[in-house]
């Protein structure tokens, strides 16, 4: 003998920026609050569970009363991207403000730990305005 297919109920009433769910079947209703539509289907979705349990259900969800109306405001809320602040482009040939001389620290070296420091005598015979020596191209070179 096949098993009925029962209805659950999910009404949704928008108050201010939060919204009012009320889910109601099987002789019985819940209510719970979310803030914005995305939440309160969720929200739903977790009373249908606590009202269904395991049996075979066909949950309705309605804003106003009507379906249509649910559907459109929860999919436009699902598709419509954040509010972003205009990205400010920088004039060209300008140095962005992260990277300007003051703030960079081009003479700070990290502070390496004693095990792995060069003796002092070692760190002196250093040039510091010693430009390092190129690295050789494996690429043979092209001939005009």
């Amino acid at each position: 003998m096949r098993q009925m297919v029962e209805t659950i109920t999910a009404t949704y009433v928008q108050d201010d920026a939060d919204w009012a769910i009320t889910v109601s079947g099987r002789d019985k209703e819940l209510t719970a609050r979310a803030p914005g539509i995305i939440a309160a289907r969720d929200r739903a979705d977790q009373l249908v569970e606590e009202l269904a349990g395991d049996a075979k259900t066909t949950v309705v969800h309605l804003l106003n009363g009507s379906a249509l109306d649910f559907t459109s405001a929860y999919m436009t809320a699902r598709l419509t991207l954040p509010k972003l602040p205009p990205l400010e482009v920088p004039p060209p040939g300008s140095v962005p403000k992260q990277q300007t001389p003051a703030s960079a620290s081009v003479d700070k070296k990290p502070q390496l730990p004693p095990s792995k420091q060069l003796p002092k005598a070692v760190e002196d015979r250093k040039s510091p305005a010693a430009p390092a020596p190129a690295a050789e191209s494996k690429a043979p070179a092209k001939q005009a």
